[in-house]
């Protein structure tokens, strides 16, 4: 009777595990980051200040990367966008988040590490 018991706890433990192991993944994918930052390109690449759809774009991005995993992976697609999209001005990327109010917690940049963003 008590190793009944024991099985069915140790099943009921692996089943739990299957199911959160999934929970720890990103949701935020590239084409996500990519569709949200599209409205930003003009300010990327000429200056100036953000269309409030590239701020709603960037306060959106921000609100879906709510977990660590979400925000290494935006991380991730925002370091490749900003070294494979032609004539864009990383300082204009770096400061686009605080010009629509939103702070986020690692630099735009080529040269970041987002596997140590949290």
């Amino acid at each position: 009777m008590a190793s009944s018991v024991v099985f069915k706890l140790a099943g009921i433990m692996l089943l739990c595990i299957l199911v959160a192991a999934p929970l720890t993944e990103a949701s935020v994918t590239c084409g996500q980051v990519t569709s949200s930052l599209a409205p930003c390109m003009p300010a990327l690449t000429g200056g100036g200040s953000p269309s409030p759809a590239c701020c709603s774009g960037i306060k959106s991005l921000n609100s879906m990367a709510s977990t660590p995993a979400d925000r290494k992976a935006a991380c991730s697609c925002l370091k490749s966008a900003a070294g494979s999209v032609k004539g864009i001005n990383l300082s204009a990327a770096s400061g686009l988040p605080g010009k629509c109010g939103v702070h986020i917690p690692y630099p735009i940049s080529t040269s970041v590490d987002c596997s140590k963003v949290n």
